[in-house]
Protein backbone atom coordinates (compact mmCIF):
# COMPACT_ATOMS: atom_id res chain seq x y z
CA UNK A 1 0.00 0.00 0.00
CA UNK A 2 2.51 2.75 1.15
CA UNK A 3 4.68 1.55 -2.28
CA UNK A 4 1.60 2.24 -4.47
CA UNK A 5 1.16 5.53 -2.48
CA UNK A 6 4.90 6.49 -3.20
CA UNK A 7 4.46 5.90 -6.79
CA UNK A 8 1.28 7.48 -7.34
CA UNK A 9 2.79 10.92 -5.20
CA UNK A 10 6.37 10.54 -7.36
CA UNK A 11 3.82 9.66 -10.65
CA UNK A 12 1.10 11.06 -11.89
CA UNK A 13 0.41 13.03 -9.05
CA UNK A 14 4.28 14.66 -9.32
CA UNK A 15 3.67 15.35 -13.18
CA UNK A 16 0.07 17.24 -12.43
CA UNK A 17 2.02 19.41 -9.88
CA UNK A 18 4.41 20.58 -12.07
CA UNK A 19 2.38 20.99 -14.93
CA UNK A 20 0.03 23.16 -13.00
CA UNK A 21 3.53 24.88 -11.66
CA UNK A 22 4.86 25.90 -15.25
CA UNK A 23 1.45 26.74 -16.62
CA UNK A 24 0.37 28.90 -13.69
CA UNK A 25 3.79 30.70 -13.80
CA UNK A 26 3.34 31.30 -17.58
CA UNK A 27 0.26 32.43 -17.55
CA UNK A 28 0.90 34.99 -14.22
CA UNK A 29 3.95 36.62 -16.26
CA UNK A 30 1.54 36.99 -19.17
CA UNK A 31 -1.24 38.72 -17.19
CA UNK A 32 1.37 41.10 -15.37
CA UNK A 33 2.91 42.09 -18.85
CA UNK A 34 -0.97 42.97 -20.51
CA UNK A 35 -2.06 44.49 -17.13
CA UNK A 36 0.92 47.55 -18.37
CA UNK A 37 -1.24 50.07 -19.36
CA UNK A 38 -0.50 50.85 -22.88
CA UNK A 39 0.44 54.58 -23.19
CA UNK A 40 2.05 55.40 -19.94
CA UNK A 41 4.43 51.92 -19.68
CA UNK A 42 4.29 50.14 -23.01
CA UNK A 43 4.91 53.27 -25.12
CA UNK A 44 7.91 54.07 -23.08
CA UNK A 45 9.20 50.41 -22.73
CA UNK A 46 9.22 50.03 -26.34
CA UNK A 47 10.30 53.54 -27.63
CA UNK A 48 13.62 53.55 -24.95
CA UNK A 49 14.65 50.04 -25.08
CA UNK A 50 18.34 50.98 -23.97
CA UNK A 51 17.42 52.94 -21.41
CA UNK A 52 14.98 50.39 -19.96
CA UNK A 53 16.93 47.49 -20.13
CA UNK A 54 19.78 49.37 -18.02
CA UNK A 55 17.27 50.47 -15.66
CA UNK A 56 15.84 47.25 -15.16
CA UNK A 57 19.07 45.09 -14.63
CA UNK A 58 20.11 47.96 -12.14
CA UNK A 59 17.01 47.61 -10.55
CA UNK A 60 17.17 43.51 -10.38
CA UNK A 61 20.59 43.45 -9.52
CA UNK A 62 20.86 45.85 -6.36
CA UNK A 63 18.01 44.16 -5.02
CA UNK A 64 19.33 40.74 -5.41
CA UNK A 65 22.05 41.77 -3.66
CA UNK A 66 22.24 41.90 0.13
CA UNK A 67 22.53 45.74 1.64
CA UNK A 68 22.34 46.71 -1.96
CA UNK A 69 19.53 49.06 -1.61
CA UNK A 70 18.77 51.83 1.22
CA UNK A 71 15.88 49.30 1.96
CA UNK A 72 18.05 46.24 3.10
CA UNK A 73 20.76 48.57 4.85
CA UNK A 74 17.95 49.92 6.94
CA UNK A 75 17.13 46.97 8.49
CA UNK A 76 20.17 44.75 8.53
CA UNK A 77 19.02 41.80 10.61
CA UNK A 78 15.72 41.84 8.75
CA UNK A 79 17.83 41.47 5.71
CA UNK A 80 20.46 38.97 6.83
CA UNK A 81 17.25 36.90 7.68
CA UNK A 82 15.34 37.47 4.61
CA UNK A 83 18.23 36.30 2.38
CA UNK A 84 19.09 33.60 4.35
CA UNK A 85 15.39 32.54 3.70
CA UNK A 86 15.00 32.33 0.43
CA UNK A 87 18.34 31.27 -0.55
CA UNK A 88 18.12 28.22 1.55
CA UNK A 89 14.04 28.08 -0.18
CA UNK A 90 15.46 28.08 -3.48
CA UNK A 91 18.72 26.04 -3.45
CA UNK A 92 18.13 23.57 -1.31
CA UNK A 93 15.06 21.68 -3.55
CA UNK A 94 17.04 22.22 -6.70
CA UNK A 95 20.29 20.89 -5.71
CA UNK A 96 19.60 18.29 -3.60
CA UNK A 97 21.27 14.73 -4.39
CA UNK A 98 17.86 12.88 -3.16
CA UNK A 99 15.85 14.94 -5.53
CA UNK A 100 18.20 14.82 -7.93
CA UNK A 101 18.10 10.93 -7.76
CA UNK A 102 14.08 10.93 -8.09
CA UNK A 103 14.35 13.09 -11.08
CA UNK A 104 17.37 11.00 -13.21
CA UNK A 105 14.59 8.06 -12.34
CA UNK A 106 11.55 10.31 -13.35
CA UNK A 107 12.10 12.68 -15.73
CA UNK A 108 16.03 11.38 -17.30
CA UNK A 109 18.25 14.06 -15.88
CA UNK A 110 19.89 16.03 -13.42
CA UNK A 111 22.13 18.40 -11.60
CA UNK A 112 25.24 19.14 -10.12
CA UNK A 113 24.29 18.54 -5.95
CA UNK A 114 25.12 20.27 -2.78
CA UNK A 115 26.63 17.52 0.06
CA UNK A 116 24.11 16.32 3.20
CA UNK A 117 25.70 18.42 5.49
CA UNK A 118 25.00 21.64 2.98
CA UNK A 119 21.58 20.52 2.69
CA UNK A 120 21.24 20.21 6.34
CA UNK A 121 22.36 23.41 6.92
CA UNK A 122 20.17 25.09 4.25
CA UNK A 123 17.78 23.38 5.33
CA UNK A 124 17.24 24.01 9.20
CA UNK A 125 18.75 27.86 8.22
CA UNK A 126 15.23 28.01 6.47
CA UNK A 127 13.33 26.79 9.41
CA UNK A 128 15.11 29.21 11.98
CA UNK A 129 14.11 32.26 9.65
CA UNK A 130 11.02 31.61 9.17
CA UNK A 131 10.72 31.41 12.80
CA UNK A 132 11.70 34.76 13.11
CA UNK A 133 9.46 36.01 10.27
CA UNK A 134 6.76 34.82 12.03
CA UNK A 135 8.09 37.26 15.20
CA UNK A 136 9.01 39.66 13.34
CA UNK A 137 5.14 39.66 11.87
CA UNK A 138 3.92 39.60 16.10
CA UNK A 139 6.26 41.70 16.62
CA UNK A 140 6.07 45.21 14.96
CA UNK A 141 2.74 46.78 15.16
CA UNK A 142 3.50 47.98 10.85
CA UNK A 143 3.32 44.63 9.70
CA UNK A 144 1.22 42.81 11.98
CA UNK A 145 -1.59 45.36 11.28
CA UNK A 146 -1.51 44.31 7.73
CA UNK A 147 -1.01 40.56 8.55
CA UNK A 148 -3.83 37.79 7.85
CA UNK A 149 -4.02 34.14 9.22
CA UNK A 150 -3.59 34.01 4.48
CA UNK A 151 0.37 35.06 5.51
CA UNK A 152 1.23 32.23 8.41
CA UNK A 153 -0.53 29.52 5.90
CA UNK A 154 1.65 30.67 2.81
CA UNK A 155 4.80 30.83 4.78
CA UNK A 156 3.51 27.22 6.56
CA UNK A 157 3.00 26.11 2.74
CA UNK A 158 6.94 27.26 1.81
CA UNK A 159 8.49 25.94 5.17
CA UNK A 160 6.34 22.41 4.98
CA UNK A 161 8.92 20.40 2.82
CA UNK A 162 11.82 21.63 4.81
CA UNK A 163 10.52 20.19 7.89
CA UNK A 164 9.03 16.68 6.56
CA UNK A 165 12.10 16.51 4.66
CA UNK A 166 14.50 16.86 7.47
CA UNK A 167 12.42 14.43 9.69
CA UNK A 168 12.33 12.02 6.73
CA UNK A 169 16.05 12.01 6.27
CA UNK A 170 17.19 11.59 9.11
CA UNK A 171 14.78 9.00 10.32
CA UNK A 172 12.98 10.63 12.67
CA UNK A 173 9.95 9.01 13.55
CA UNK A 174 8.10 6.75 10.97
CA UNK A 175 9.75 7.12 7.67
CA UNK A 176 8.12 5.98 4.88
CA UNK A 177 5.21 8.45 6.32
CA UNK A 178 7.12 11.43 6.15
CA UNK A 179 9.05 10.62 3.37
CA UNK A 180 5.33 10.19 1.30
CA UNK A 181 4.53 13.93 3.39
CA UNK A 182 7.52 15.77 2.48
CA UNK A 183 6.56 14.61 -1.43
CA UNK A 184 3.13 15.66 -1.24
CA UNK A 185 4.32 18.95 0.93
CA UNK A 186 6.66 19.80 -2.05
CA UNK A 187 3.00 19.41 -4.68
CA UNK A 188 1.10 21.65 -2.70
CA UNK A 189 3.85 24.48 -2.66
CA UNK A 190 4.38 23.58 -6.28
CA UNK A 191 0.72 24.00 -7.27
CA UNK A 192 0.23 26.66 -4.78
CA UNK A 193 3.11 28.94 -6.30
CA UNK A 194 0.87 30.39 -9.46
CA UNK A 195 -2.39 31.01 -7.37
CA UNK A 196 -0.55 33.03 -4.34
CA UNK A 197 1.84 35.36 -2.80
CA UNK A 198 4.75 32.58 -3.48
CA UNK A 199 4.45 33.55 -6.92
CA UNK A 200 6.70 36.59 -6.21
CA UNK A 201 9.14 34.24 -6.72
CA UNK A 202 9.37 35.30 -10.40
CA UNK A 203 6.56 38.14 -10.27
CA UNK A 204 9.58 39.90 -8.49
CA UNK A 205 11.59 40.10 -11.14
CA UNK A 206 8.93 41.55 -13.32
CA UNK A 207 7.65 44.44 -11.25
CA UNK A 208 11.55 45.02 -10.69
CA UNK A 209 11.89 45.53 -14.16
CA UNK A 210 8.75 47.31 -14.27
CA UNK A 211 10.43 49.96 -11.46
CA UNK A 212 13.68 49.90 -13.02
CA UNK A 213 12.79 50.89 -16.55
CA UNK A 214 10.20 53.71 -15.03
CA UNK A 215 13.03 55.20 -13.09
CA UNK A 216 15.43 54.65 -16.13
CA UNK A 217 12.84 56.05 -18.93
CA UNK A 218 10.83 58.51 -16.86
CA UNK A 219 12.60 59.31 -13.67
CA UNK A 220 15.39 61.17 -14.82
CA UNK A 221 16.22 59.24 -17.79
CA UNK A 222 14.42 60.11 -20.78
CA UNK A 223 12.26 62.73 -19.41
CA UNK A 224 12.49 66.35 -19.85
CA UNK A 225 15.54 65.18 -22.15
CA UNK A 226 14.38 63.37 -25.32
CA UNK A 227 10.52 65.27 -25.51
CA UNK A 228 8.64 63.33 -23.41
CA UNK A 229 5.32 64.31 -22.52
CA UNK A 230 5.13 61.85 -19.15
Amino acid sequence: MTMDIYQFVTGPLAWASFAVFFVGVIVRVALYVRGLDWQLDRVAYTEFKVLGIKGAIRSIVCWLLPFGTRSWRYYPFFTLIFFTFHIGLLFTPVFLEAHNILMKERFGFGIWTISGATADFLTLSVMVAAVFLVLRRIALPEVRILTKAYDYLVLAIAVAPFLTGYLAAHHIGHYQFWLIAHIVAGEIMLVAIPFTKLSHFVLFFMSRMQIGMDFGIKRGGAKNKKGMAW
